[in-house]
């Protein structure tokens, strides 16, 4: 038996001694479900949803673009179409762009080594998530975005990403 502080109530469970959380935040899994189905929703799928809906992503006919095609990058993609999005997968690797349209319906693929269509998608997108873990230029994702575009990061590179100044400058 637990004395719940914030709710003032004691609590009893499997779990009480180390977290309670009111009942309108936690959501039961229907047993329809397999539970290595829905761990993605609960872990990636917060992950990309959150910032998607925080930051104005979640808008129809806006234009998405999602850097990396891992856990993260497959849930940001199923999102960001559900949510009507026109979206852009931006990759180091060309064999993910048959996954990234066929499988998981994007509407377009990038690949970020390639100069020439990066600078043809120069200013068309209104948001980034960039999903990636490792360290890796953002001044060419930046650039991607349409004025007041946002570029929200929910990879966790090892060492701090480099943001050079000058080229925010220059528009």
């Amino acid at each position: 038996m637990v004395l719940n502080i914030v709710m003032e109530q004691i609590t009893h469970g499997g779990y009480s001694d180390t977290m309670v959380a009111d009942e309108h935040f936690v959501i039961r899994i229907p047993d329809s479900l397999p539970l290595e189905a829905a761990a993605p929703l609960l872990c990636a799928g917060i992950t990309v949803y959150s910032p998607l809906r925080y930051f104005g992503l979640d808008k129809s006919g806006l234009h998405v673009g999602v850097v990396g095609l891992g856990g993260l990058g497959h849930m940001d993609v199923k999102y960001a179409k559900a949510f009507g999005a026109n979206v852009t997968v931006i990759s180091t690797s060309p064999n993910k762009e048959k996954e990234a349209i066929e499988h998981l319906g994007a509407d377009s693929f990038l690949i970020s080594r390639d100069q020439d269509k990066m600078q043809a998608a120069v200013g068309t997108l209104d948001g980034i998530i960039d999903t990636v873990s490792a360290n890796h230029p953002i001044v060419p994702l930046i650039g991607l975005l349409k004025s007041h575009g946002k570029l929200v990061m929910v990879g966790a590179p090892e060492k701090p990403l480099e943001l050079p100044i000058f080229p925010l400058h220059q528009g």
